[in-house]
């Protein structure tokens, strides 16, 4: 297993918006390191979630940096204003757009960090032209769209054939996983060299959000 400290993003989609400040504020307090936030726009996926307020809102609760996972049919839209209200982090997905060199690019102009999320069933030779310029790699490990799925187990060897290819690049590209991300699969993820692991469910359905993300990260 690798040494590196890993880091837990707590994904705020399965957080009680009723209460938004305060589950962020828990969440910080428990020990998170990123904000994960999914906007969804109903047509690349099957969900809608929010949008720039609620960014907005989430921005001025919290300290932590934020991870904005784009599941859009158009995320280069979405760029300039997410950098606007603070993202730190900004991934989307290569089958929305023609040319994501180019949305790769926009998010790095703009003082992001850039990413590329991979659903499932797309193998990671897609991006080996574009790896270099990544700051980060999304492996998603359910199909997007819902969270309390249950974890694909053939991701587990997804994230060892990409980390493979960023230490034969040498590389400093860090791999986040999201989607049915427990305690059980955190072990076999942070072996196989996950740097970032997204929770939602698990997290946030557990009466100690201390005690959820500390048994992610520290997974013997």
């Amino acid at each position: 297993m690798q040494n590196n400290r890993i880091l837990i993003a707590p994904s705020i989609l399965s957080s009680d918006f009723s209460t938004l400040a305060k589950e962020i504020q828990a969440i910080e307090q428990a020990g998170a390191d990123i904000l994960h936030l999914d906007i969804m726009d109903g047509h690349y996926v099957p969900n809608l979630t929010f949008g720039y307020v609620i960014v907005e809102t989430i921005a001025r609760c919290t300290k932590l940096p934020l991870d904005v996972h784009l599941m859009v049919t158009n995320p280069q839209d979405y760029i300039d204003t997410m950098a606007k209200l603070g993202a730190t982090y900004c991934s989307f997905h290569p089958d929305t757009v023609f040319h994501p060199h180019r949305i790769v690019q926009s998010i790095k102009s703009n003082g992001m960090k850039a990413g590329i999320a991979l659903n499932p069933g797309i193998p990671i030779t897609t991006i080996d032209e574009l790896l270099p310029e990544l700051d980060f790699v999304l492996l998603m490990s359910v199909n997007p769209g819902y969270s309390g799925q249950e974890y694909i187990s053939t991701v587990t060897d997804k994230v060892n054939k990409l980390k493979a290819l960023i230490v034969e690049k040498n590389l400093s590209t860090l791999i986040e996983v999201d989607g049915g991300v427990n305690n059980v699969v955190a072990f076999d993820l942070i072996s196989a060299g996950a740097d970032i692991l997204v929770s939602a469910s698990y997290i946030f359905a557990h009466h100690d959000y201390a005690q959820a993300i500390g048994s992610l990260r520290n997974v013997q």
